[in-house]
């Protein structure tokens, strides 16, 4: 969902900008570095939270071997 999000506000400052003046290409630059930004926190979002505590990882990744 917050990559939808970031998609959907790339595109109207993307078309936003264009309509300033602003480049095309150097808009949607913009927008693109927000939706891989976006990606980013989704990928490693469950690792950050294992590691500050907030949530526990099955017996199987914990590696207790049972």
């Amino acid at each position: 969902m917050i990559v939808l999000v970031a998609l959907l506000v790339g595109l109207v400052w993307w078309i936003t900008a264009w309509s300033f003046g602003v480049g095309a290409f150097d808009a949607f630059m913009l927008t693109i570095a927000l939706v891989v930004g976006a990606a980013a926190v989704m990928m490693v979002r469950p690792f950050i939270n294992q590691l500050l505590g907030r949530e526990t990882a099955p017996p199987e990744e914990r590696g207790t071997g049972f």
